[in-house]
């Protein structure tokens, strides 16, 4: 494995990969900010009563082995969040190593291992391997790994928790995906009640669960998951801001400067309810004084073919977007529509927010966390007649949107992240510190 410096020929196949010796480690991360406290939901609460003070935390020492089903070139929150947390461990001196599943389309790169994988029959997107744990805790022990952080509960999470407990290092996890919602889109109801079984034993067996938001977190608890936490998403408002606007980019894509123009960023997938969003703006029309409307769809994903039926003319769809483009198409949209109930955090909310746009979001514990005061609004799922309303009342309102567009910046500016690697990378030393991990 690499520390950052040694090099190293990733392997093809999965096979034990070729040590060597610890090299000098990266540079150290030198901004002085001041992390807030880490969230804590957990019934024995262990370490509550800790609070994060100081200067950003460092990672000198630390050598962190990531698990993961989805990483790059996946694009998705989950890997976005994953490629921050690498990028910002590393920033900061940690040394790390990430094992995750082959990907026709990856290419080799250093610190990444591969596992032989195969994709999901049920969503191709997903992709699934089980290399051998024993040899893996060699591995680790050999690198000297001193936290094994597991983000996904299959495959290459279930491999790397076992080889966590084989080779008696620290173990931590992450929820990132309420599969046993998902199962219910892909004809796979009858796991839901087993699913949460597996899902608890997974995550008891790490000395601390983070979760994206603290309603996720409630809800975990309830299901008899121990140990949990807070880790937060970010949003970089340099990337992210009003200042992008284009109104070239809307004529660009055929979007008139008077029409209001609906915004969706995410997966075209079945479980993100863009049935709503696609059925409120065929109702809008029968609306008394509903504002010209176009919807603007930024993304990909195995749903994207019936999305482009049911939309049928008049919506826009471009594919996934990234880097300046999709800072452009944030700023230069009205308003943005979020209609998923099965994200635990939906990282373009605050992109949104960060955006300037109001939000108009569906009503679950997760949303109401997450927009801030009069950044937006909420509707009912599953009732586009209501979203329709929603987005007609913003559209006739452009003094609204705006004040709902300074609120909303005003929230994705307290979300930096440096302030969540902050808290999350003080948790790390405090959990692997900790005592031995659960069964």
């Amino acid at each position: 494995m690499s520390d950052g410096t040694a090099t190293r020929v990733a392997p093809r196949a999965w096979e034990a990969p070729v040590l060597e010796p610890l090299g000098a480690r990266p540079r150290e991360s030198s901004p002085n900010i001041a992390p807030p406290a880490l969230v804590w939901h957990a019934a024995d609460r262990v370490g509550a009563s800790r609070r994060v003070t100081g200067n950003t935390v460092a990672m000198d020492g630390v050598r962190l082995a990531l698990f993961t089903d989805t990483f790059g070139p996946q694009v998705n929150g989950v890997t976005r969040t994953l490629d921050r947390l690498v990028a910002a461990a590393r920033e900061r001196g940690a040394a790390v190593e990430v094992f995750t599943t082959s990907d026709p389309a990856a290419a080799l790169a250093d610190g990444v291992h591969r596992a032989p994988s195969i994709p999901f029959w049920a969503y191709p997107q997903l992709r699934l391997a089980a290399p051998g744990g024993g040899r893996l805790a060699r591995a680790l022990r050999a690198w000297g790994a001193s936290l094994v952080h597991v983000a996904t509960p299959f495959g290459m999470g279930l491999a790397g928790r076992h080889a966590a407990k084989l080779a008696g290092i620290p173990l931590v996890s992450s929820y990132h995906t309420h599969f046993t919602a998902y199962a219910r889109f892909y004809q796979l109801g009858a796991l839901r009640g087993a699913g949460w079984h597996y899902l608890r034993w997974f995550h008891n067996g790490a000395r601390r669960t983070y979760c994206p938001t603290a309603a996720v977190a409630h809800e975990l608890e309830g299901r008899g998951f121990q140990r949990t936490a807070v880790w937060g998403r970010g949003v970089d408002t340099t990337v992210f801001a009003p200042r992008w606007r284009s109104m070239e980019m809307r004529r660009l894509l055929g979007l008139r400067d008077t029409e209001l123009v609906v915004l969706y960023v995410g997966r075209v997938a079945r479980e993100k309810g863009l049935d709503d969003l696609i059925d409120a703006m065929r109702l809008l029309h029968q609306l008394p004084d509903a504002p010209p409307c176009r919807l603007l769809i930024v993304g990909d994903g195995p749903d994207l073919d019936a999305c482009r039926a049911r939309a049928g003319d008049g919506v826009v769809f471009t594919g996934r977007r990234e880097g300046e483009e999709l800072s452009r198409l944030y700023a230069s949209a009205d308003l943005f529509v979020f209609p998923s109930t099965t994200d635990t955090f939906g990282n373009v909310m605050l992109e949104a927010m960060a955006s300037a746009l109001p939000v108009v979001v569906a009503d679950t514990s997760v949303a109401r966390e997450l927009l801030g005061r009069g950044a937006g609004s909420f509707y009912t799922p599953g009732e586009p007649r209501e979203l329709a309303a929603h987005i007609a009342r913003w559209g006739r309102d452009p003094a609204l949107r705006r004040a709902a567009g300074r609120a909303g910046v005003s929230v994705a500016a307290d979300r930096s992240w440096a302030r969540v690697f902050d808290s999350l990378f003080a948790d790390y030393r405090i959990a692997s510190e900790g005592t031995e991990n659960a069964a």
